[in-house]
């Protein structure tokens, strides 16, 4: 299916239409049952959003996964094509592609060719088939011939390999001379210097941008065949091109005059922005020319991204992402275009990153895997009654019959006017996180009786109540409670009483109760998820419209098979795979 698709570009290839570039990513996400999912873009630019269905689509693109993503009137139309592939083959190869004719241009290309290195074998740094760099550019970018202009590429790579730019050459290329008025560094930098009027005009940009490891991997195919690639070799390849026009000179290159100057809340230049799949995020931008007037908002990014604009150098991108951009991080490219007499003037070309991290999503009947992520801490409070009878010097030494769990090896010294200690605990599984609390101290009189409580519950199976005793030593009291457990199916802790403390013949009443709300209590930083289970569940249920019923169907399990009935789950990740026969 995969190559089938190039073949259809290219045998329709001979189309009359003027090119203005290319980008291409893919990415794989996480192992299904299926196997790897595989997300490929290209994003295509024409003279029209015509001559692109014609290309593409031979005319008519409705029922195909292609989208609009913007055009700018009388000049250039960008759409993107999206394949998805359930269960691609670990390997290797690369796809040499031609489009069509380009768009005139200075440097003297005529016909357009790219090239795209897939590798899909597993990496043994991730433990999954490696993922293309991802960046973004308009088809078209402008500046006038005396500014000086530097182009930071937006790269990143899902992996966290290096990324690195350069001019195309070889087979990636049909005619290779790149623009001689613009430089590009292996940073992705791509600098233009002020020129004279003899240079202006359009240059065809093809540049190729490669992940590097950072540290040397293994590749293995289905085979189990193996290759190492070290920091030197790349390890994938996609292609970049766009139309660079140098423009007549402008009266001035400060930025707000003729040419535009974004504003806030314009997001700066590498911004990372986050959000969900099917949670809709704003992008506004803002921008002002004294000399000229703002006519519109020009951007690349993912599919269905909605432009808007509420006055003159005000405008809003809208985008609600689908369960395709889970998982990723989109790059968003804008710049603000302005007008004077017969002059166009653009902004600096602006870039950010919009994340969007993975939530259920699919038509039914599905098969999910879910991640999910719960907290049990155990937030005790101590009981102990104290009376006064003898001098007594008593070792007392907490143990648990809980599985697994582990006594404190205490001793618990007592010298006091004599104690009589009952303490009467089990131990509850909470969601709710573990304090320190140090209560102040009480002022007592004579002739009285000191009583202080503290009680602690539980629901774990099979815990039992430690009959005490519990020491006590004559000094002003200070209660620290600071007790956490992690939760698993057979769950074990460490119990250790704190100090409780009485005067002779004298009143104190002091009860603590771990709490939020207590004077002098401090929120214990964590970390709170100490439970994860990875589920992979099969139901006829759709995950969209019955989240609850599901989730609730997960918990009652996690009850039958023992963990408290009060326990709270948290849905992290999900992906829904659908289910198809024939």
């Amino acid at each position: 299916m995969f190559l089938f698709v190039f073949l259809v570009l290219l045998m329709v290839s001979r189309v009359e239409t003027a090119f203005y570039g290319v980008v291409y990513t893919y990415s794989y996400l996480d192992l299904q049952e299926s196997g790897y999912l595989a997300i490929n873009t290209e994003k295509l630019s024409f003279s029209s959003c015509e001559e692109y269905d014609s290309f593409v689509c031979s005319v008519n693109c409705s029922g195909q996964l292609v989208f609009a993503v913007d055009e700018s009137s009388g000049e250039w139309c960008q759409k993107e094509s999206l394949l998805v592939l359930p269960n691609a083959s670990l390997t290797t190869f690369n796809i040499p592609v031609s489009y069509t004719n380009w768009t005139e241009n200075r440097n003297g290309i005529e016909l357009s060719a790219a090239d795209v290195q897939f590798e899909l074998r597993n990496r043994s740094d991730i433990n999954k088939p490696n993922s293309s760099p991802r960046t973004n550019i308009l088809p078209l970018v402008r500046v006038p011939s005396n500014c000086q202009r530097n182009i930071n590429l937006l790269v990143s790579d899902p992996d966290g390999d290096e990324v690195r730019c350069r001019y195309a050459a070889g087979v990636e290329c049909h005619t290779c001379t790149p623009p001689s008025v613009l430089t590009v560094s292996p940073s992705c930098t791509l600098s233009f210097s002020p020129t004279n009027s003899s240079a202006e005009g359009p240059y065809a940009v093809q540049l190729a941008i490669e992940d590097f490891p950072r540290q040397p991997i293994t590749l293995t195919n289905e085979s189990n065949s193996q290759e190492v690639i070290t920091t030197s070799n790349s390890i994938s390849k996609i292609p970049v091109q766009f139309v660079f026009r140098v423009d007549p000179a402008a009266p001035s290159c400060t930025e707000g005059v003729y040419l535009p100057r974004f504003l806030p809340p314009t997001p700066e230049n590498g911004a990372q922005i986050y959000t969900d799949v099917n949670q809709t995020v704003q992008i506004n931008v803002r921008a002002e020319a004294t000399q000229a007037v703002i006519t519109e908002l020009l951007f690349s990014g993912p599919n269905n991204v909605a432009k808007s604009s509420s006055g003159s150098g005000n405008f809003t991108l809208t985008w609600t992402p689908d369960v395709f951009h889970g998982g990723l991080s989109h790059t968003f490219c804008f710049v603000v275009q302005a007008n004077s007499s017969i002059s166009v003037y653009q902004s600096d070309l602006r870039c950010v990153f919009v994340t969007t991290r993975s939530n259920p999503t699919t038509p039914t009947p599905p098969t999910t895997v879910i991640d999910f992520t719960t907290t049990a801490t155990l937030t005790p409070s101590f009981t102990t009654t104290t009376t006064q009878q003898t001098t007594t010097t008593e070792t007392t030494t907490l143990s648990s019959t809980i599985p697994n769990s582990t006594p404190n090896p205490g001793p618990f010294t007592t010298t006091p006017t004599p104690p009589t200690t009952v303490a009467d605990f089990t131990t509850t599984a909470t969601l709710t996180p573990s304090f320190t609390t140090t209560p102040p101290p009480t002022t007592t009189t004579q002739q009285t009786t000191t009583t202080e409580t503290t009680t602690l519950s539980s629901t774990i199976p099979n815990s039992t109540p430690n009959p005490g005793p519990f020491t006590t030593t004559p000094t002003p009291p200070t209660t620290v409670a600071n007790l956490t457990t992690t939760a698993t199916l057979t769950p074990s802790f460490t119990t250790t009483p704190p100090p409780t403390t009485t005067t002779q013949q004298t009143t104190t009443t002091a009860t603590t109760t771990l709490s939020s709300t207590i004077p002098n209590s401090t929120l214990d930083p964590g970390p709170f998820y100490v439970l994860a289970l990875n589920a992979k569940i099969s139901t006829t249920l759709s995950l969209k419209n019955n989240t609850e019923a599901i989730m609730q169907q997960i918990k009652d399990e996690l009850i039958r098979r023992g963990l408290p009935s009060d326990i709270v789950l948290k849905l992290i990740n999900s992906v829904e795979l659908e289910v198809t026969t024939t």
